[in-house]
């Protein structure tokens, strides 16, 4: 259910119930780009059910999605097309367009060519941990996250989220546990990690299934190579890329998980939440500790 993990506080002031958030969100339902549009983002069912809920409470857990639809527009054809046009002035007047002309040229150029342009669709699944005060989304990166944020800051009134930050960065801890070559309780080091220089060379190391308790990888670091991802399994139960930005990537469940499961299948989308934040709600306090705990906000 979960392939990626971005923490955030929910602000204590916060105590909106399920059917104000959900009438909240259906104030921004998903509508497919219309045709000289580039953009389209709105809620979704998260069962994926037409004309469903857009808030799931499973288990004291509310679930959300958010779907992004974007036509794809090569900057290469813009330019090309632009390009040509500004020849066409030039031969046709003999005056060679100013900037101002050129960016309205390309504005032009774009418009044209949106209705023909291949739309994609990508979703981030958002948890409202309540209890917890924790909201975590499965958003592969910062700036998807950001979007997200703020459409949730402006569709629920009062909500304040926070990024959380740990009191020992994800880098030194990383880098501590690979020069001692031992992880922090409950979990262990898998075979994956890249290792990037902070000087101008910027130099990059790669490990790939191979083993990290090694001289070299100490070497490395001792030099000033600092991790930026680390790969760890979580008590035999999730494996997951830790990343210098407190982003967990790659995010798996393992047979485990799964073996000590209820064999309930009625309802797949129910046993996936109830799976998923089960073991998160384990997993993220622990992470948390691992790295120090939390940094109190400001």
């Amino acid at each position: 259910m979960f392939k990626n993990i971005l923490m955030y506080r929910i602000d204590a002031s916060w105590s909106a119930t399920a059917a104000q958030v959900e009438e909240a969100l259906q104030a921004t339902p998903f509508v497919e780009c219309a045709a000289s549009q580039e953009k389209s983002l709105g809620w979704i069912a998260p069962r994926g059910q037409a004309h469903g809920a857009l808030l799931e409470a499973v288990a004291g857990q509310w679930i959300v999605k958010l779907m992004v639809e974007s036509k794809a527009l090569p900057a290469s054809v813009v330019n090309r097309k632009t390009q040509a046009r500004v020849a066409q002035i030039e031969a046709s007047s003999g005056r060679k367009p100013g900037k101002k002309e050129i960016r309205d040229l390309k504005d032009d150029v774009r418009l044209e060519l949106l209705p023909l342009a291949f739309t994609k669709q990508s979703s981030v699944l958002v948890w409202f941990d309540r209890e917890a005060r924790m909201l975590v989304m499965d958003a592969a990166s910062q700036a998807r996250a950001d979007e997200v944020v703020t459409l949730l800051v402006q569709a629920l009134p009062g909500l304040a989220l926070s990024l959380v930050n740990t009191q020992t960065s994800p880098a030194a801890a990383m880098a501590d546990w690979l020069i001692s070559q031992e992880a922090p309780t409950g979990f262990s080091v898998d075979r994956e990690c890249e290792l990037k220089a902070a000087d101008e060379s910027k130099a990059v190391v790669r490990y790939a299934r191979h083993r990290l308790d090694t001289e070299e990888v100490q070497q490395h670091v001792q030099g000033g190579k600092m991790p930026t991802r680390l790969a760890l399994t979580w008590n035999e139960r999730v494996s997951f890329m830790l990343t210098e930005g407190l982003q967990l990537k790659k995010l798996a469940f393992l047979d485990t998980v799964f073996d000590s499961a209820s064999s309930n299948k009625d309802d797949d989308f129910d046993a996936d939440v109830v799976l998923a934040t089960g073991e998160l709600r384990k997993l993220l306090p622990d992470l948390l500790g691992a790295l120090g705990g939390e940094m109190p906000n400001t």
